[in-house]
Formats: structure tokens, C-alpha cells, sequence
């Protein structure tokens, strides 16, 4: 087995929580964007939303790690998801993106965030997502046309998120529940 890391947010840490939403190919919470791109008509041209909406993180959802090739596991809880999530907004980073976490890349606005509170009458629901209680949603607004182009053929397809955490082992929690929770999580 391997380890399972919780990873939280250091409040005594200035830089610590969520900088920087990087648009990737392989989302590490497994879950890929939506593209909303239905026509509306604006002073009688039509232009595209140009929007991505999808989860920027999952609850407790076990993320697989590989360090100095030692493979471990690791999540954020629900309490850490939200707190997170305010404060990627507090700091404003809402224009602060990359491409696959290596180049920081303009013309990207987060437009919408929040989190699910009720998986039946959420907004994700509508758009066909199956997303657990506690998910950080994003819109973003996309004007940057090489990287609208690349979301249109496929070549990136969800969020990753970029930050600054703490974390510890969860072998040495006393929440047994959380950690079978995860294991449970993993071996399915």
C-alpha cells in the first residue's frame, strides 16, 4: 500500500493555498472540462461563449504522486477544498493560469466558482457532471486563441490547480475513518 498524504493549507503560510488554475491534457482528479460554446447573438453577430466549465478539485478524491520514484497518494478534504477555493479568490488570482503547469499564459479569466452543495441540483448536474458534495467549480472565460483552439481539438481538457501546501502522513492520524475512506477510494 501506498502512502496517503492529506494535504491542507498552512494559514501561518503567506504564499500558501491555490495561485494558479493550469489548463492540462491529463486532469489529475480524472475529471475533463465541458466546453459551452452555444451560439448567442450579441448586436446581431454571433459570437461563442468561449467558456470552460468543469472541477478544478475533487473532495477526498486519492491523486497518485511520484517522488524521487517512490508512489504515494494524495487529497484534500472537503474543508481544505472550500478554504482553498476562497482564497484563490480573496488573493485574486482569477487571471493567473498555465499550460500544463509550465507556462504562464494570458487571456484566461475564471468567470465562476463555487462549490457544490447538492449534486442533484447543482449546476454541474445540468451539464451532465457527476461530481461529489464539496467540488470547486470553474468557469473560465477563454480569449487566448491558441489555447481556445487547443480546447476545441482535444489537446487540453481540464483544469489542475497550482499551489502552496502543507501536508501529513495519514497512517499517522488518529481518523482511522478518513483513512479508510482512501484506501477504499484507491483499490477500487
Amino acid at each position: 500500500m501506498n502512502d496517503i498524504i492529506e494535504m491542507f493549507i498552512d494559514e501561518d503560510e503567506e504564499l500558501g493555498g491555490i495561485n494558479a488554475i493550469s489548463l492540462v491534457e491529463n486532469p489529475a482528479i480524472e475529471s475533463d472540462f465541458l466546453m459551452l460554446s452555444k451560439e448567442v447573438k450579441l448586436v446581431e453577430v454571433d459570437k461563442e461563449k468561449r467558456i470552460l466549465l468543469g472541477a478544478a478539485l475533487i473532495p477526498d478524491k486519492a491523486i497518485l504522486r511520484v517522488k524521487e520514484g517512490k508512489e504515494f497518494h494524495i487529497f484534500f478534504s472537503k474543508s481544505t477544498v472550500r478554504k482553498g477555493s476562497e482564497l484563490f479568490l480573496k488573493k485574486g488570482h482569477q487571471k493567473e493560469s498555465t499550460l500544463e503547469h509550465a507556462t504562464k499564459i494570458e487571456g484566461i479569466t475564471v468567470v465562476e466558482s463555487w462549490i457544490v452543495e447538492d449534486t442533484i441540483k447543482d449546476k454541474s448536474n445540468h451539464y451532465g457532471l457527476s461530481v461529489p458534495v464539496g467540488t470547486w467549480m470553474v468557469s473560465m472565460k477563454v480569449d487566448n486563441e491558441e489555447i481556445y483552439q487547443k480546447a476545441k481539438s482535444g489537446e487540453i481538457k481540464g483544469f489542475s490547480i497550482e499551489g502552496f501546501f502543507a501536508d501529513k502522513a495519514i497512517e499517522q492520524s488518529k481518523d482511522e475513518s478518513i483513512l479508510e475512506q482512501i484506501k477504499k477510494i484507491i483499490l477500487e
